[in-house]
């Protein structure tokens, strides 16, 4: 299957920058994956579009400020940080308890095994222990939790997309060093986000706001959640000619037993599961087993789902708009026809949607 298949045009305009003034002030595209058809609606819709006896399954994990800019001891030159992935303890930092982490490093080269860097602030040092690519540094930090330290420190990694986008739109001398607002530390979050771990936003989840949830409670609709961190490698492109030739990228994620038995419970009784967003979907098929029976535990996934394969524990989708040629739009293009999920995007390019992380959204049902 050729790359090329999942390609549109988009022009740059509709790449949004900033979220909606309220959360669920997003427009909302349906999608009927059996006929095709399309209908415009609004993320408030939603409550008229879900159904009493249906579960919504969301991703909990929550965005960290995984962002930093360091100074190597050695020369007092700065460099950028972006916290990938917490890798197992170590005990090498000047014989303290350490927290590592794989990171992407920029510039990473004159950055070597063994070198120092120290945070802004008063914060910990760092020493490198790794190189396992060109632009990735594994580096023992001098403190039992980095997080907190990220916390104070830390810039919300925004999507290269926004950072784009803001730097062709707006005249803002901040952005030649920050990129984040305090408005990104909010909105670039779900309201339902608990388990730290991510460096980009599960961003279907971004258009609840607390008030629609507490809505569609009432209406009868429950609620489950998996623990998947997003990876920097959520934004990484397709760039071979033959989609099979992809190696995708691996993600951590958790399936609670309660959140196992409400799934398994909802499809015994015919009930829908609806996913919202890729993360909730890949957590849920991968770990279904062959007759759809999720299994609670602890997972890492590589699973990559692309037109052709059979879904066994999804059964509605809410996602965002997904860039081109992405492993993304290739979930979504499963879930619902490829010829469907293209005809889509474009009448939402026609109809001037907003796109990607910050943009509007699809129902796929």
């Amino acid at each position: 299957m050729k790359t090329d298949l999942f390609d549109y045009e988009l022009p740059r305009e509709l790449i949004a920058a900033h979220p909606p003034a309220r959360r669920e002030d997003a427009r909302l595209l349906v999608l009927d994956r059996a006929t095709g058809g399309l209908s415009h609606r609004a993320i408030t819709d939603l409550t008229t579009l879900l159904r009493p006896t249906d579960l919504l399954v969301v991703n909990d994990s929550r965005v960290v400020p995984a962002r930093l800019h360091v100074r190597r001891v050695a020369t007092g030159a700065l460099v950028e940080l972006l916290l990938l992935e917490r890798l197992r303890p170590t005990d090498t930092v000047a014989g303290a308890d350490t927290d590592t982490w794989r990171v992407m490093a920029r510039p990473a080269r004159k950055l070597k095994v063994g070198e120092d860097i120290e945070l802004p602030g008063g914060g910990p040092r760092g020493r490198v222990l790794g190189e396992p690519t060109a632009s990735e540094r594994d580096i023992a930090f001098a403190t039992a939790d980095i997080l907190p330290w990220l916390e104070k420190l830390g810039e919300i990694p925004l999507p290269p997309y926004i950072v784009q986008r803001r730097r062709e739109t707006e005249n803002n001398e901040e952005h030649a060093v920050r990129f984040d607002t305090p408005e990104d530390r909010e909105r670039y979050q779900t309201v339902y986000a608990a388990a730290p771990g991510s460096v980009a936003a599960p961003t279907a989840g971004l258009h609840f706001s607390n008030d629609l949830l507490t809505k569609l409670e009432a209406m009868g609709v429950q609620r489950a959640a998996v623990t998947l961190h997003v990876g920097a490698g959520t934004f990484k492109p397709v760039e071979t000619e033959e989609v099979s030739d992809h190696v995708m990228h691996s993600e951590r994620f958790v399936i609670s037993p309660e959140t196992a038995a409400a799934v398994n419970t909802a499809r015994g009784a015919g009930r829908r599961v609806v996913a919202v967003g890729t993360t909730a979907v890949r957590s849920l098929e991968s770990a279904a087993d062959d007759q759809g029976i999720v299994i609670p535990g602890e997972y890492e996934t590589r699973l990559m789902i692309t037109p052709g394969y059979s879904f066994k524990a999804v059964d509605a989708l809410l996602t965002n708009f997904h860039l081109p040629k992405s492993t993304l739009l290739m979930l979504v293009s499963a879930f619902a026809g490829r010829g469907n999920v293209l005809a889509a995007y474009h009448e939402a390019v026609t109809e001037k949607y907003r796109f990607f992380s910050y943009g509007d959204a699809m129902l796929i049902g």
